[in-house]
Parts: C-alpha cells; structure tokens; sequence
C-alpha cells in the first residue's frame, strides 16, 4: 500500500510533506499566531474587569461589600463570548471547506476587529442596557473568534512537513499564553495609570468615592486594545495563497496548487496533468460528513477528537475565567473592602499574569518542543493523568491548603494544573483535528471537535460559579444559590480528567505521517 501511496501523491504534496523549515513556515506561524494572540486575549480579558463593572454599575449604598454583577449578568458577560466562538467554529468551519481556507480568514478577522471595538463602546442609560450592549458585542467576537480555530489549524497543518507539522500546529496555539499574558500586563499598566492620576480610597473609607467616574474608561480600553493585533495581521492574511492542499484535493485545480507552491516553496514542482486527471475522477473519496463510509473510517476519530476536546474544556475554563475567585479564596488578592476599584484590577490582573507566566505560557512551549518527539498521543494521555492528580491533590486536603502557611503551596499545585493542561491536552485537542480527516471535511470536523470543547468551556464556566458556592447560603455569594463548595467542584473536575483519559484512547497517533496518510485519500476503496 505505501508504494501505492506514493504513485498517487501529488508532486505538490510530496514538496510541502518533505520540506525544509524554511521562513515561510515561521511566516505563516506568525500570521495564523497571532489570530490566536488576539482570541485569548479577548476571550479571557473579560474575567479581569468584572469585579470593576460590578462596583460601577451595580453600586449599593451602605453595603459592607462593593457592588457586584448579579449571578445571571456575570453569567451572561463571561460566557455570552463562548456561545458566539461555539456558532463561529461550526459555521467557519464548514464555510472553510466550502469556499475554501484564504477567503474565510479575512472575514473572521474582521469580524474580530469590529467587535472589538465594538465592545469598548457599549452604551446605554441604564446598567442593564449597558450589559446588553456588552454582551451583544461580545456575541459577534466571539463569532469571529470561532472562526480562527477551525482555519488557522487547517491552514498550518497544509503548510507545515511531515516532520515539524505538530509542533508548527501547536506554535499557533501557544500564541495563546502570550494573548492571556500580554491581557494582565496590559491591565496592569492602565489600571496603574489611572491609579496614580485619579487617587481614591479603598471602598471602607468611602464606598462611593472608592470608584472614581474614570474608572469607566478603563474596562473600555482594555477590550478595545485586542483590535490591534488582529488589524495587524490583516494585510498579512490577505496576501497568503490558498493551501496547496484545498487547491488540489478539494477545488481540484493541481495546476495552480502547484504554481503557488512554487513561489512559496521557491522551487520548481511539476503540474502532472495525469494525476490531475485521476484526482478529478476519482469516486472512491468523495463521501460526505454524514455517509456510513465517514462513520465507518473517521467516526471514532471524530467521536475522540470531540470528546477530549469537550472534557478538557470543562476543566480549563471552569478555572482559568473564575480564577480572580481561587485567588480571593486563598488570599492572594486582598480583601474587596480594602481596595479601591482601580487596586482591585490591578490585583486581579497581577495575579493573572503570574499564572501566565509560571505555567499556562511555558506549558504551551514545552509541547511545541516535545510534540514531534513524543507524539500527540502520549503527551495527551499523560497530561490528562497529570492534571487528575493535581486536581485531586487540591481537592481532598482543601482546607490544609486554606491556612495562609500553606498558600504558596496551593498555588504551586494550581499552576501545575494549568502546566499540564498545556503541556497536554489544551494543546494537543487544536492539533490532532487539523491532521487526520479528509482536506474537504478537514476544517468541518476541527470546527465540529472546536465546538464541543467549548460547549465544556460553556458548562466549565457556568457551572463551576454556581457548583463553587458554599454549601451555606447564608456564604454564598449574593444572589447566588448554595453549592457544593470548592472542594468538592474539584473533586468532580478531577474525575472529568479522568474520563478525558479513557477517551484520549480512541485519538490515533499521526506524528512523522502526511496528511494524505493519516486521513486516508491516497488509498483505494479497496486498500
């Protein structure tokens, strides 16, 4: 079968598969990148200025505590984003592979640019009109945000050679950790900004002047800046040709493949008018997403792509969009009261970014690193054990890890929870989809296994705020209902991890292998 495999493989192909690292690869990084920049920075910024609109918008006199965003607009403010990536990914990624990978990649960042922007400017005369505007917004980043999945995953995979392809995937992905660092730092400098030109007091002091008029600039700002990076990269998005792959696989037109490839691969690549021929006719591989002949040889593979990628989710968000509430839990954010507005961004944000930089960031690298050395497989797998530990390591003594001596040491437990989900499965669920489906299904079912992770990221975010809860209502936070406590949301994160294992069992390794190998579209019906 390999020799047959090799007689059918386009020239093209055969070029990008055998391929030096040459600058269009680190090229191509930095423009699918830096897309992936500007979604964590605007998916995960939000979570750095809630507290700040809860005290402008939903100020109470006389409460001990300042005002917060009540259970169902904080609710509806973090997540109404995840809700608009869900639609784009499905969307985005059937449209990729319909009209092909270049012609969506513009719209989405677009999309991204305006919205944005957008964002920043919500208005409105009451707070809820304010929130609703906000979250309007934020539906259509989110829109454009899904989007980026599906095609900057397709994109890199087609680009990439067999042998660096995971960790070219994975580079994109990592962009990420730099998103959500560069989101704290950012806050951290406006807020000191503002902070030392509009002094205040802490709320306990005085409750209305603790949140000075100008505070309202500052969320405004921070989710403006993510327009920048993406306006950046537009030109650049533009200017990339169509993935050989799409070209010759799907719009079946080898010719011009070959032709962008040439300027691209700066070589000379043969046209083979032949293959070109057998291509256009061939029947065997040109079943659909939803025939017996999918199900039958990429069924399972979409089932565990959709299924690790769904379960990671549920843990990564349940922490990282409520982890302002971890820290507050263990006191490494000072107490509400004894801030003003301003401080409490800045804490939030600082303790954000110490996360970032600890593990969520090195951990995406460590992957980019080891991926093609180690495989897909095996660093999902062990990534998911690594975080069940963690997690239960947090869970059972969860009161030890309360008393202020040992707080560090929860931290340290904390960060290398989010280390191996990066150094794991956030990385390697973005990978896997983008290598092993058919080229005119493949960005369709990256955007399907996409969805299904945020639909966890969805139960992540929501249902850890309510799970979260103190089991006394009279403990709760306001408006809220009683839970099941930190300690035990922990616990069932833990068996979550567990059950990602178990499935991690039905993704297949396709690390050293081309595209055509893994998905198939080389074989005869018969091979």
């Amino acid at each position: 079968m390999a020799k047959e495999q090799k007689s059918s493989q386009l020239e093209v192909l055969n070029a990008l598969d055998v391929a030096k690292t040459q600058w269009y690869h680190f090229t191509a990084i930095v423009i699918a990148g830096m897309g992936f920049f500007t979604d964590a920075y605007d998916l995960f910024c939000i979570s750095l200025v809630t507290k700040l609109l809860g005290r402008i918008y939903y100020h109470v006199d006389g409460s001990p505590k300042p005002g917060s965003l009540p259970p169902n607009i904080s609710a509806a403010v973090n997540g109404v984003a995840l809700f608009g990536t869900l639609a784009g990914q499905l969307f985005f990624g059937w449209l990729g592979d319909k009209m092909g990978r270049k012609k969506v990649y513009g719209m989405t960042l677009g999309i991204m640019v305006v919205a944005s922007i957008a964002s920043g400017l919500s208005f409105g005369h009451t707070p809820g009109t304010v929130m609703g505007t906000l979250c309007f917004f934020r539906f259509w980043l989110g829109f454009g945000i899904g989007g980026d999945y599906p095609l900057s995953a397709t994109i890199m995979s087609e680009y990439s050679n067999k042998k660096t392809r995971g960790a070219f995937i994975a580079a994109v992905f990592a962009m990420q950790g730099f998103g959500i660092l560069s989101g704290g730092v950012f806050a951290i400098v406006i807020s000191s900004i503002f902070k030392s030109v509009y002094k205040a007091p802490p709320y306990e002091v005085d409750a209305l002047g603790s949140t000075v008029p100008q505070a309202d600039y500052v969320w405004r700002i921070i989710l403006m800046f993510g327009a920048i990076p993406a306006a950046m990269t537009f030109y650049s998005r533009s200017k990339m040709p169509e993935t050989a792959r799409y070209t010759a696989l799907v719009a079946k037109d080898a010719k011009k493949a070959a032709s962008d490839m040439s300027k691209v691969l700066q070589c000379e690549i043969e046209t083979e008018p032949e293959k070109v021929e057998t291509i256009r006719d061939e029947k065997t591989n040109s079943f659909g997403l939803f025939s017996m002949q999918f199900v039958r040889r990429h069924g399972a593979h979409l089932f565990g792509t959709a299924s690790t990628w769904f379960l990671l989710d549920i843990a990564f968000y349940s922490q990282n969009l409520f982890q302002k509430d971890v820290f507050t839990a263990i006191g490494w954010i000072p107490k509400a009261a004894t801030m003003n507005a301003l401080d409490e961004v800045f804490w939030i944000s600082r303790a954000q970014t110490l996360i970032a930089l600890c593990s969520t960031v090195p951990g995406y690298w460590f992957t980019v690193a080891f991926i093609d050395h180690i495989g897909r497989f095996w660093i999902q797998l062990v990534g998911f054990f690594m975080m069940t530990v963690f997690m239960f390591g947090l869970a059972i003594p969860y009161h030890h890890w309360t008393q202020p001596d040992n707080r560090i040491g929860f931290v340290i437990m904390y960060a290398l929870t989010f280390f191996f989900a990066n150094f794991g499965p956030n990385s390697t669920t973005f990978v896997v989809p983008a290598e092993i489906f058919p080229a005119r299904l493949r960005s369709t079912c990256h955007g399907i296994s996409a969805a299904a992770g945020k639909a966890g990221a969805i139960i992540g975010a929501f249902g850890f705020l309510y799970l979260a809860q103190d089991k006394d209502p009279k403990k709760a936070d306001p408006g809220y209902p009683a839970g099941i406590g930190v300690k035990n949301a922990l616990i069932v994160l833990g068996f979550v991890n567990l059950l990602g294992m178990l499935c991690t069992l039905l993704v297949p390794e396709s690390k050293g292998k081309s595209l055509e190998e893994m998905s198939g579209e080389n074989e005869e019906e018969t091979a």
